[in-house]
């Protein structure tokens, strides 16, 4: 019996694992870029919230330590509510425009469809206009939405614009690099760049916020009290230092603090009644140098954690 099909057999196999390889590298080459991107602005967007909430505290982002992992689970939270609105408002559009679309196939009313999306495409550009200007009006103002107003008004009108060509039967498909074409890049830019705009703002806003929050709210943060064999000079108002040793072996007890985050190899505690204003945030590292006790707020009674 001859053995020379085993060599061609093995080529073939070594043949369809190259194909096999190439396809899954090209398909690597294409999912690749966009999660690099949508990491980088999970990444960006997490990092704005804290940053915005660190400075509001009268601290930098940077004391906290934070990983990348850290950054892009503060992101979701600044990251939902506009997605959901996008998805929802992008859902109604294509069964408004799907709608028009079949109306506009078959002949009738293309002329009041042609006014209505003139009339359409010059309100949106003027709203997306006035909002621009209202921006430029106010630079150091922090106007809320109006990035998303601007892309919407943009989006309102430009689809005005193709309405009304699909009633002139202009509706062919052209190359991308046309007028035409051209047109839909700028505008796919512009109108990513005001969205990205919109949502730093957002996380922005949700940082001050969240800043707000616990002036509003401290005595939910989990009690804190510290142990240490050294005297701390917590300077904090309604934090409390008493002797809780021995001439031999001193150990001091500082209480009226609460939690606020554990990150970086500290421990970031606030004092009792702590605002904006007057307020003090603790920095203790935690290397085992002191020793804290966690109980619940409601409780009152620290718990040794």
């Amino acid at each position: 019996m001859s053995s020379a099909p085993e060599p061609a057999a093995e080529e073939g196999g070594r043949a369809l694992l190259d194909t096999r390889w190439q396809r899954t590298l090209e398909v690597l080459s294409v999912i690749g870029p966009p999660l690099t991107v949508a990491t980088a602005l999970l990444v960006y967007f997490g990092w704005a919230r804290s940053d915005a909430q660190a400075k509001s505290m009268g601290l930098d982002v940077s004391l906290f330590g934070y990983t990348v992992q850290d950054f892009i689970l503060r992101s979701i939270q600044s990251l939902f509510r506009p997605l959901a609105w996008l998805a929802l408002i992008g859902l109604a559009w294509l069964m408004v425009d799907r709608a028009l679309n079949k109306v506009i196939a078959t002949g009738r009313y293309r002329r009041a469809l042609g006014r209505a999306a003139t009339v359409l495409a010059a309100a949106g550009y003027l709203f997306a206009a006035a909002m621009w200007i209202i921006t430029v009006a106010q630079p150091d103002r922090i106007l809320l939405y109006v990035p998303y107003l601007i892309a919407g008004g943009l989006l309102l009108g430009s689809w005005g614009v193709a309405l009304r060509r699909r009633t002139m039967q202009y509706a062919a498909r052209s190359p991308i690099l046309t007028p035409r074409g051209l047109e839909r890049a700028f505008m796919f830019i512009l109108v990513t760049l005001l969205l990205f705009w919109g949502t730093a703002d957002y996380a922005q806003a949700l940082g001050r916020g969240a800043a707000v929050d616990y002036q509003e709210r401290s005595t939910l943060l989990p009690t804190a009290v510290v142990y240490s064999k050294e005297r701390l000079a917590v300077s904090a108002p309604n934090v409390r230092e008493a002797s809780a040793g021995t001439t031999a072996a001193p150990l001091y007890r500082y209480s009226g603090l609460r939690l606020l985050v554990v990150s970086g190899g500290r421990i970031f505690l606030l004092n009792d009644g702590w605002t904006l204003k007057d307020g003090r945030v603790v920095v203790l590292p935690d290397n085992g140098s002191v020793r804290v006790e966690y109980g619940n707020p409601s409780s009152g009674n620290p718990a040794p954690g």
